[in-house]
């Protein structure tokens, strides 16, 4: 992935590189499209094309959910059809929050949001993040938006073959923009088989987490208050498990190998616990300066209700944690 950021009158511009993807795919056989796929309950898929987009610091974590939300709702085979509108009940958006002005905000943002994609071929797509949109009784808590999408962002969409399957109950308890940034990255990776790392420049890194331009540019800040908060949360809530080690030129930290693995059936169910946990408190659980509190076992699920999607890279090399 390579891309940039800019801005033209107040609309972002984020740049992410398409390239083909062949890693995961047994020769001659044909690659299933994205819209194609069927997601489970409490599952949501979404198209690489939105998870790879690099200068998304603009946007926050409400943004995030609330985009992840127009996604899933509009998921499907209709999602790659020009002209498509669809519909979704603010209540539906706008999570704990009364009102709707923060929700406006958000799709506002997402709106001024444009991509600009390299495709396979050289040429460069600019295509709007979130198309026009109608918000019906946006004063009511009970309102409806109608939205589309893109129409160049359609044809995308349409070819698309590479994808993540993201936990909706997962992606819900996170607190970090960082960590719903790097859990999708990862969850669009964790399926390769062949494949349980990359490595990566600190401004590749950068991207991926969405740290905004200026801001935590030492390395020890960027571990510190980026890096290590998004790995405490996704390796306590998600199915599998992220490790950063850093890469050195000389004295300076100039790049990053990213890896990821299964979990095991203790961890899985662990994270099942956590998940239905309460969010307060959890730094300090995770932290290890407060009790975990106690849990009613039976009402743990089987492991294979447990068990999160994709095939995974298997355990870690060693350092890797």
């Amino acid at each position: 992935m390579a891309g940039d950021e800019d801005e033209v009158d107040g609309i972002a511009i984020v740049a992410v590189e398409i390239l083909p993807d062949d890693a995961d795919t047994a020769p001659g056989k044909p690659r299933v499209k994205t819209l194609d796929v069927k997601p489970r309950a409490g599952e949501m898929i979404k198209p690489a094309e939105l998870i790879d987009i690099s200068g998304h610091s603009h946007l926050t974590l409400s943004d995030k959910r609330i985009y992840n939300a127009l996604v899933a709702n509009a998921f499907g085979p209709a999602m790659g059809q020009r002209g498509q509108e669809f519909q979704v009940g603010t209540a539906t958006l706008r999570g704990s929050h009364k009102g709707n002005e923060r929700l406006k905000d958000s799709i506002e943002r997402l709106m001024k949001t444009i991509v600009r994609v390299r495709l396979a071929d050289g040429q460069t797509r600019r295509v709007q993040l979130l198309g026009a949109n109608d918000m019906y009784d946006d004063e009511r808590p009970d309102g409806v938006l109608t939205y589309s999408f893109d129409p160049k962002l359609i044809g995308l969409l349409k070819n698309s073959t590479v994808f993540g399957k993201l936990e909706v109950q997962v992606m819900m308890a996170f607190t970090s923009s960082y960590a719903l940034s790097l859990y999708e990255a990862v969850a669009k990776r964790y399926r390769l088989k062949y494949k349980n790392s990359e490595t990566l420049s600190i401004e590749e890194l950068r991207d991926m987490l969405g740290v905004a331009e200026g801001k935590l540019d030492v390395w020890g800040n960027l571990f510190e208050k980026a890096v290590k908060p998004a790995l405490r949360e996704i390796n306590a809530l998600a199915a599998f498990a992220v490790g950063v080690k850093p890469l050195k030129t000389g004295r300076k930290v100039t790049g990053v190998v990213l890896t990821w693995w299964s979990k095991n059936e203790d961890e899985l169910r662990e994270a099942w616990r956590e998940v239905q946990r309460p969010k307060i408190g959890r730094k300090a659980r995770l932290e290890g300066t407060a009790e975990r509190p106690a849990f009613d076992e039976a009402s743990l699920p089987p492991l294979e209700e447990v068990r999160r999607s994709g095939p995974a890279a298997t355990v870690p090399p060693k350092g890797k944690r």
